[in-house]
């Protein structure tokens, strides 16, 4: 179905919805690493005109999900092992100090979302669709970011969230329930309202992914 015809019923601008497919094309891997975007196929291939296709690309560059080069285009981005290290060191930054703000704060109906993200997450995940799985764990983790309610905070840590998302698809384990487990722990402290256990926890949890999650070899070339 072209993203058009869901932009009634969510609501969003059709930037958003287009930069939203574009990036589960990215993730899943149609489209590929290095590739070159054509505005005009994607357009047509969404159902939409060209321009909510440039915006989402700006959007979607800004995210790191894309290369744009003047004069030469747009490119789906590479993710090396580097670029893979680096993230982490942010997350390790980051998510701590994230958990840290929002067990400060009190928020029953995010709290109560992430319940249900478990709930969901761990019933029958070996037979649950990936990229669902995938945008589950990315919404759990940006709530917790805008639980802090610290916009500068939240403006850098939900493209880094969605980056995140990239390698999760490609390694971590997102269909064993025990990738999911420990973050009841996690959300527990914030909803108690114990800032320094939730650092705790959100440290320990980027570290436990970071141990388990590989980058895949970039594509072979023609």
């Amino acid at each position: 179905m072209p993203v058009a015809a869901t932009v009634g019923s969510t609501h969003r601008p059709l930037r958003d919805v287009v930069a939203t497919e574009m990036r589960r094309l990215i993730l899943d891997g149609t489209l590929r690493p290095g590739e070159r975007l054509i505005e005009d196929r994607l357009a047509e291939q969404l159902g939409v005109s060209r321009n909510p296709v440039r915006e989402a690309i700006r959007v979607l560059e800004g995210e790191g999900f894309l290369d744009v080069a003047a004069r030469r285009g747009s490119f789906v981005a590479t993710l090396s092992a580097k670029q893979a290290a680096d993230l982490f060191e942010i997350r390790l930054a980051l998510e701590p100090l994230g958990a840290r703000l929002a067990a400060r704060e009190e928020s029953p109906a995010r709290i109560a979302r992430m319940k249900e993200i478990l709930t969901r997450a761990q019933t029958d995940p070996e037979h649950s669709d990936l990229d669902t799985l995938a945008e589950l764990h990315t919404e759990l983790h940006s709530l917790i970011f805008e639980m802090t309610g610290n916009t500068y905070l939240t403006a850098m840590a939900i493209p880094m969230v969605k980056r995140g998302q990239w390698l999760l698809r490609q390694s971590a384990p997102l269909r064993t329930p025990d990738a999911w487990s420990e973050h009841h722990g996690l959300i527990a402290a914030i909803e108690l309202g114990d800032p320094d256990l939730a650092e705790v926890l959100a440290r320990h949890h980027v570290l436990s992914v970071r141990s388990t999650t590989r980058v895949a070899p970039p594509p072979a070339t023609d």
